[in-house]
């Protein structure tokens, strides 16, 4: 049976190399393997009827609503233009800061991150609004684009993150499939775990520019306000600080209610959306076809991540019937090193697997399958689930697949070199490895705040 598991990966995998979409990919390779099993004898034809029960319950899992929701808050403040006023104020405030245009870029795509959590639209409107600017300020070509590439995937780690939902739904499952008794995992938890490492990553790419542009000050020049800067100086005086305050407290007001235990999830995500659409209405940015515009990226979002997780359930559930799972288990567990060696290969696993792979592909396939083992190794789930996020983040940036290098590379100017892009993060990857390897090295990093808030 084992080796049926074995062919059905093997078959999935082909499949997707022949350009099907995923979701397709997952439930047809998964049918046709069932019916193998039925028609063999190895799996009851009963189990194929549990499918039905198990998409029933993926559409009663209240913690899966706060997805569009999130999505829809996201979209909404994209298209508001939230980010367009953020980036002129932040710009205006670090003038005559050595690389100060960078860090506000920084800063701005942390925000967005946190508005957003959609790593395809921060990377988009970052390229569209500062990258024309950076170059047009004498900012070397691959740091603008490094920059704007790795602000843009803090959307995967800093809360509220659709990534972190989707993972804390996966780890919450996984967590009661490990079978050890561990107590429950929410997404709150993932949430809580993931603010230190967010805001040790936002620092460290902060120092880095800083220290870039005192190396080669020429090619992160500060920008210094004179008469004739009429725009700078428009963009310093007039700054709005509402543009940076309420979109920052609408983000304080849906993490603050999650991590407080005042709302669940799904009401904060409720709550978040409705507060975009107030900015949206106070910036006189809202309108009839702006909602319809938004309804429908929300929706086209959503189905994709749905029929993704549709696809991986079945996918799973006949994987397991084969012994999948118990395979998975065994080998991870005869590996040298125990815990660590197990570790080491399933983050390099889904650090590769992020060359080919979309992040919500990995989370509904790879983490059901390797979780469990994990945590039945002793592994913490938060820190588990927050070292598989920042591990998704880096695949964004990786050459020559990294998602977020085509997102970037689709809204730049063609003298912008495709090279320069890839020379420009990395070494924004060496920096996301470095922070694996602290939270590798000491786990009080994403494990003291949920112990904090939640003791």
């Amino acid at each position: 049976m084992e080796i049926l598991a074995l062919l059905m990966f093997v078959a999935v995998c082909a499949v997707l190399l022949m350009g099907y979409p995923v979701a397709f990919s997952l439930a047809g390779t998964a049918l046709v393997f069932g019916f193998i099993g039925v028609a063999t004898g190895d799996i009851p034809a009963a189990l194929l009827k549990s499918a039905f029960s198990r998409l029933y319950g993926i559409m009663q899992n209240p913690t899966l609503i706060a997805v569009p929701l999130f999505v829809f808050m996201g979209v909404m403040l994209e298209k508001a233009k939230i980010a367009d006023k953020l980036l002129t104020g932040m710009a205006g405030l670090f003038a005559g800061a050595p690389g100060g245009l960078a860090i506000s870029v920084v800063i701005v795509g942390a925000l967005l991150a946190a508005s957003t959590g959609i790593v395809g639209a921060t990377v988009v409107t970052m390229g569209l609004l500062s990258l024309p600017v950076m170059l047009k300020n004498g900012y070397s070509t691959p740091l603008s684009t490094g920059v704007i590439c790795a602000s843009g995937t803090l959307g995967q780690i800093i809360p509220p993150s659709i990534v972190l939902v989707l993972l804390g739904d996966v780890i919450a499952s996984a967590n009661r499939d490990a079978g050890i008794g561990a107590e429950p995992v929410s997404v709150g938890d993932l949430f809580a775990g993931a603010m230190v490492p967010g805001v040790i990553l936002v620092l460290l790419y902060i120092i880095y520019i800083f220290a870039f542009a005192k190396i080669k000050p020429e090619q992160a020049p500060a920008i210094h306000l004179t008469p004739d800067d009429s725009e700078q100086k428009s963009a310093q005086k007039k700054f709005d600080w509402g543009s940076l305050f309420l979109p920052l407290f609408l983000i304080l007001l849906v993490l603050g209610s999650i991590l407080g235990g005042v709302a669940t999830p799904s009401e904060a995500a409720a709550l978040g959306a409705l507060g975009a659409t107030c900015l949206a209405i106070y910036y006189r940015e809202f309108s009839i076809d702006r909602l319809k515009e938004v309804a429908r990226a929300t929706t086209k979002t959503s189905s994709m991540v749905f029929m993704i997780l549709i696809g991986a359930s079945i996918f799973s559930l006949v994987f397991r019937a084969f012994g999948g799972d118990d395979a998975i288990r065994d080998v991870l567990s005869s590996l040298p090193g125990g815990v660590v060696g197990a570790m080491i290969v399933v983050m390099l696993a889904m650090f590769l697997l992020g060359f080919i792979l979309d992040f919500i592909e990995i989370v509904f396939v790879i983490v059901p399958l390797t979780a469990p083992a994990l945590l039945a190794m002793g592994v913490d789930p938060i820190w588990l689930g927050i070292m598989i996020a920042v591990n998704l983040q880096t695949s964004f940036l990786t050459p020559p697949f990294g998602f977020a290098l085509f997102y970037l590379r689709g809204v730049t100017p063609d003298e912008v070199k495709t090279k320069e892009i890839y020379k420009g993060v990395l070494p924004f990857i060496i920096i996301q490895m470095l922070m694996l390897v602290l939270m590798a090295l000491w786990p009080n990093i994403v494990t003291w705040l949920p112990g904090v808030i939640y003791s």
